[in-house]
């Protein structure tokens, strides 16, 4: 994946230099491409970014389940990403379980060197959350609105926990976006 996708499969430029424990950049890269997940979209919005603000979006496979008393999740987020600096500072953000005929919208937050988030944001259905005042993708399988409950730093990424706020459950009937070796899938 591309640009600020979140966990073992972003970009490096010394892949091929084996850690001290002997597990290359390139082999640890290889054998989590032989790993399923599935696609979200995380977004947040951004009210110091202008006069009304920005909302900013990432593609991510690094998001999980995490509790069910109370309801947590986690997404892993690249240091330094625009995402990881926003989340710092807002505690408020959002994910949208990206169906299958969604792939376009999850390779457009993954592009590297992207035009603004606001024309990414420009010609998809998306309504604002009510809770996170973040944007809740129309058509995803499902949302999630979440807030900051803990922020634990792990190598180059941060895991950020959030407990769920409210959940939006679609209609769709379609089955999730799922990205394996290297290529956005979809089931059956």
């Amino acid at each position: 994946m591309a640009s600020e996708t979140s966990g073992p499969l972003g970009p490096d430029s010394d892949s091929a230099i084996p850690h001290p424990d002997g597990v290359s950049n390139e082999e640890f890269r290889a054998a989590m491409a032989r790993l399923a997940a599935g696609v979200v979209l995380v977004t947040a919005h951004d009210p110091d970014e202008g006069p009304r603000g920005e909302d900013i979006g990432m593609t991510a496979t690094a998001f999980v389940s995490v509790s069910l008393d109370p309801p947590l999740v986690m997404v892993s987020l690249r240091n330094g990403s625009r995402m990881d600096d926003l989340l710092a500072e807002q505690p408020h953000w959002a994910v949208s379980v990206l169906s299958g005929s969604q792939r376009h919208i999850a390779g457009r937050f993954a592009m590297k060197g992207r035009v603004s988030d606001r024309l990414l944001f420009e010609d998809i259905p998306w309504s604002r959350g009510e809770v996170s005042g973040a944007p809740l993708v129309g058509g995803a399988l499902t949302t999630l609105e979440c807030r900051t409950e803990q922020r634990v730093v792990a190598g180059d990424h941060t895991l950020v926990i959030g407990r769920v706020l409210k959940v939006g459950l679609a209609g769709a009937d379609g089955g999730p976006l799922t990205y394996f070796q290297g290529k956005y899938r979809q089931l059956g």
